[in-house]
């Protein structure tokens, strides 16, 4: 069915964060997508949460009131048996701040500003990391062209390929569709939920997904199915 979301990519999630805006925008968005989420203004509420609930992935602040993200998650890895993956969420980008994250027993760090796309794409990365489903899936392939499910990176040719976190989830969908053709308003859906913009911001997303991925190959893979949507692979009609 379009559209239709695999049970795996549905998370529970915990968000400790005190920046009620920014917790708005993560909420909006996520359960847009079908995802369920809790939220904690503080480290202490936070630790009470995640050692009550059992969730897919925490996203967690760096600074937060009573206790802070490092704190509240060494106290949770060394205090309780719960496991679950956390990101860390900060504005502090120095290597000794990732340094001590992951110290603390963080599994992914994210700077902001960030990207929404990506925040769900590390956090389903973390989710099918730590539940076992990567063993079976840990990256897709498509001709020469390679998406690392685990690393977020992509590569064509052995050559890597930057993508900007838009780009990086419709190349996503398009691998795991192919050879079929995904309509423009599943992309738009996948990247904006249930509230895409106003302006045609997928046109630009693909047409630097193609810079990207195309532009230095001879031969193309991405193609534009008139009146129908995108696929991407080597077919025998033009593009």
């Amino acid at each position: 069915m379009q559209g239709e979301r695999r049970r795996a990519d549905i998370m529970r999630i915990l968000v400790v964060e005190d920046n009620v805006g920014l917790v708005a925008n993560i909420f909006q968005y996520f359960e847009s997508r079908g995802h369920q989420l809790d939220a904690a203004p503080d480290g202490i509420t936070g630790l009470h949460l995640a050692v009550r609930n059992d969730y897919d992935a925490i996203v967690l602040d760096w600074m937060l009131p009573r206790l802070d993200g490092p704190s509240m998650l060494r106290k949770l890895r060394a205090e309780t048996t719960k496991r679950t993956p956390v990101l860390l969420l900060t504005a502090r980008g120095e290597l000794a701040d990732k340094l001590e994250g992951f110290q603390s027993g963080a599994e992914d760090y994210l700077s902001k500003p960030f990207a929404l796309p990506e925040l769900e794409v590390r956090l389903q990365a973390l989710h099918a990391r730590s539940s076992g489903l990567l063993d079976a899936e840990e990256h897709l392939q498509v001709q020469d062209l390679r998406l690392d499910l685990r690393t977020l990176e992509a590569s064509r040719d052995g050559s890597w390929i930057k993508l900007y976190p838009a780009c990086r989830k419709i190349l996503e969908v398009l691998m795991r569709a192919a050879p079929a053709v995904v309509s423009r308003e599943r992309l738009e859906r996948e990247l904006w939920g249930d509230s895409p913009p106003d302006k045609d911001l997928l046109r630009s997303h693909i047409y630097e997904l193609r810079r990207a991925v195309d532009a230095p190959f001879p031969k193309k893979l991405i193609h534009t199915v008139a009146r129908a949507g995108f696929r991407i692979g080597t077919f025998h009609e033009a593009p």
